[in-house]
């Protein structure tokens, strides 16, 4: 077997396999010799007829199941042979014939890229310094009073924070906007639900009243063709509803494990989950900032095409599942509806993470224990009502339970990258904290 390789790019090979003529010869002649012995021709007894009429009648047929396994065989002993690591299966191009009777064809690759361990260390990292004071546990408590109450029908003019019913007729141009109007509409005002104006001139009605609001849609409407345009709103107002708090009772505190009527004891429940809530978002700053260090170190790394397009696929799946929408429907043109270039740089950067986290938990020889790991699903499972039963759950499902693995790996990472940085406080509220690592959250999942 000869190999020859050439370099098409980065991270593309093109190997070259010349096959001799005896490897496949004797190959062919073996696997004659053996359909021989229960062969069945008319004239011949079974297992008599001669080799010569073997090779006249099933010779061709036979050397090119042949070709195929050789390829096959001799693709992966190439490989090894150049010490290529290649990301998928690669393509192979049909073969030619030789003179001789050998055999040659070309099979193209991708290879993982060659990650060299940077040293990264002094990079700055800014944590974020907060604690939970009394009036944050208020705005909490308060919060939760306000998702358990209750609406109440009144008899005032409408306000912000209040829910109301209403009819919508819209028209522009005198023509009526079938999807912009409605009946029976429920909605919040203050909740930015609607074109900016038309709650505003809603707020002052009371139920029963009729009014007619002269606006226009935004210039950044989703719709090109309406932007800017003047649209006419008929408002029938149907009900004002204000929304009367939960008390501080037992049935209140139940919904958050908390027995009894004891507010003390709610309120120090409450203040353990936001000082857990606190923690994590510090640490999701902290690692959104490792992250950044990490791309930017790496930032001319080259990720593979091939994975580029799988990470794609994976993440066009996801958005159609939000969407509703089935990816199967043969009628779909998935292009059309969601083109990959929307998802390009965001799979790009997800498979160089992957790679770089990958060489780096390797070069530091990164594991997992099993306490690391119960520690971690215990975290996630603190956050549900049933947490044991949570536990269960991951530990019976091998696939969520890696999740967990790889994160703890990660964490793992991240905290040995921030021996080596520079690290300066923020101090900052608790509410400033948590929306830092709200940011660094949507930033990791990118």
């Amino acid at each position: 077997m000869q190999v020859s390789i050439e370099t098409t790019s980065k991270l593309e090979r093109r190997l070259t396999v010349g096959v001799p003529a005896e490897t496949i010869d004797s190959q062919v002649e073996e696997r004659l010799q053996q359909a021989r012995k229960t062969a069945r021709l008319p004239g011949f007894r079974p297992g008599k007829v001669p080799l010569k009429i073997m090779r006249q009648r099933f010779g061709n047929e036979v050397r090119e199941e042949i070709l195929m396994e050789v390829m096959g065989q001799t693709l992966q002993q190439a490989i090894v042979q150049e010490k290529l690591l290649p990301v998928d299966k690669p393509t192979i191009q049909i073969g030619r014939e030789l003179d001789g009777g050998g055999f040659e064809y070309i099979a193209t690759l991708e290879v993982f890229p060659e990650i060299e361990v940077l040293d990264i260390a002094g990079f700055p990292v800014e944590k974020p310094v907060a604690e939970v004071r009394d009036e944050d546990v208020d705005n909490i408590v308060e919060l939760l009073r306000r998702q358990h109450g209750t609406w109440t029908p009144v008899e005032r003019a409408a306000q912000h924070g209040d829910r109301i019913t209403l009819d919508l007729a819209a028209t522009s141009g005198g023509e009526s906007l079938a999807d912009s109007s409605a009946e029976g509409e429920v909605l919040t005002l203050g909740s930015a639900g609607m074109i900016p104006g038309l709650e505003d001139g809603i707020v002052g009605m009371t139920a029963g009243e009729e009014k007619t609001l002269a606006l226009n849609f935004p210039e950044d409407y989703y719709e090109e063709e309406r932007r800017g345009a003047a649209v006419e709103f008929a408002v029938t107002l149907h009900k004002v509803e204000e929304l009367e708090p939960a008390p501080l009772d037992s049935e209140l505190f139940s919904a958050y494990d908390v027995e009894g009527d004891d507010e003390t004891l709610f309120r120090q429940e409450v203040k353990q989950n936001m000082t857990r809530e606190l923690r994590s978002a510090v640490e999701a700053r902290l690692k959104q900032q490792v992250m950044d260090a990490l791309i930017g170190a790496y930032a001319e790394l080259e990720a593979p095409a091939v994975l580029i397009r799988q990470e794609t696929g994976r993440l066009r799946k996801a958005m159609f599942e939000r969407l509703g929408v089935d990816a199967e429907n043969k009628n779909l043109n998935i292009d059309s509806v969601l083109p990959g270039e929307l998802f390009a740089d965001k799979a790009t950067r997800r498979v160089k993470m992957a790679l770089i986290l990958s060489k780096l938990i390797s070069h530091h020889r990164l594991t997992v224990d099993d306490d690391a790991l119960r520690r971690a699903v215990e975290s996630i499972a603190s956050t549900y009502q049933h947490p044991e039963e949570v536990v269960n759950w991951y530990y019976g499902n091998q696939e969520e339970l890696s999740s967990v693995e790889s994160k703890v790996l990660e964490d793992s990472l991240v905290a040995r990258l921030l021996e080596s940085a520079t690290l300066s406080d923020r101090a900052c509220t608790y509410q400033e904290a948590i929306a830092l690592g709200q940011q660094a959250n949507q930033y990791l999942s990118r």
